[in-house]
């Protein structure tokens, strides 16, 4: 065969999986145990829906207390509000001091004050009781459970994740090197592993800043313009991209040959016909063909078959020629 340098611009398809774009860890703003729990993995909750609660004992007692305090003050309020009012009388008619009008003022204040304090109280006595209950911030889907009734928790304890609905994302673990070759400025093609007939495009929405060093890869999330139904949270995803255009010779993988180790292919000088090996660098493996990105240049002819009969300084005839 003769050499030509065309373009070349395979696609590389990864396996992904499709994740929420916001996942929450849900948690109590109190510690203590948990006496109910509502929901499983893998149920759809909605928005405010409570998921479990905990033993609300402490908190009532703390609710109860509050609501006497506040009615305690009420009374004050009340007491030190009539005395004021006499005392603003008297003095009108001259019949008290000013020393005690202003105590009478200074003590209607005082139970005023009070009183807001007794209520501020109440209200937070109120919140923490609330807080005895977990609900969902959002409509979505149960993907962990981390406690059980029973266990005592602690303040801020993730007890759920929850997958929020809306817009989905594919999740890919890709090699460095694959990641530095593929174009991903345009939309890839993403289609369900179990039935490849259910595609939709995505865009790249985020990159890993740093390569994983366990598994030497990169993490990309890919943001689907559109996610078809049978595409649930979890579901593996096969994600095609085109690599990055170059320039290179295409050869069959008869051609192949190799030298001290390294690929090699047997090159026919066509003025005396005699073969050399030549050694050459392989950008990729195809199916069907080797792309050499290094070693050949156009017009030069390959022995494309029989090539484990030759050897170097042979003299062959040429039976064929094709033109790729």
């Amino acid at each position: 065969m003769t050499t030509e340098i065309v373009d070349f611009a395979p696609a590389i398809t990864l396996t992904g999986v499709v994740e929420a774009r916001i996942r929450t860890d849900l948690s109590f703003r109190i510690s203590g145990k948990i006496s109910e729990r509502l929901a499983n993995i893998g149920q759809h909750v909605a928005r405010n829906q409570v998921l479990a609660r905990l033993d609300p004992e402490e908190q009532q007692a703390e609710l109860v207390s509050a609501q006497a305090s506040v009615a305690s003050a009420e009374a004050m309020v009340r007491q030190a509000t009539a005395a004021f009012e006499r005392q603003k009388e008297l003095l009108a008619r001259g019949n008290t001091t000013r020393r005690d009008y202003d105590q009478a003022e200074a003590s209607l204040r005082s139970a005023r004050a009070q009183l807001d304090q007794a209520r501020s109280d109440l209200s937070l006595a109120q919140d923490q009781l609330s807080y005895t209950e977990l609900r969902a911030d959002a409509d979505g889907i149960i993907t962990a459970r981390n406690a059980e009734v029973g266990q005592v928790v602690a303040q801020a304890q993730p007890i759920y994740s929850l997958a929020r609905d809306g817009p989905r994302d594919a999740v890919f673990n890709i090699h460095e090197w694959a990641l530095t070759n593929v174009a991903i400025d345009n939309g890839l093609a993403i289609a369900l592993v179990s039935d490849p007939a259910v595609k939709t495009l995505g865009d790249v929405r985020e990159l890993s800043p740093a390569v994983n060093p366990s598994t030497e890869t990169v993490t990309v999330k890919i943001a689907l313009r559109e996610t078809p139904p049978a595409m649930s949270l979890g579901a593996l995803v096969n994600g095609t991209g085109p690599m990055k255009q170059q320039k290179v010779v295409l050869v069959p993988w008869a051609c192949l040959f190799e030298i001290d180790g390294k690929p090699a292919v047997w090159v026919i000088d066509r003025a005396s016909n005699v073969v050399s090996l030549k050694p050459i660098a392989v950008g990729r493996y195809t199916k069907d063909h080797i792309a050499v990105s290094g070693g050949l240049k156009s017009g030069e002819t390959v022995v494309s078959a029989g090539v484990q009969m030759l050897r170097p300084g042979q003299k062959v005839e040429i039976a064929a020629e094709t033109t790729r």
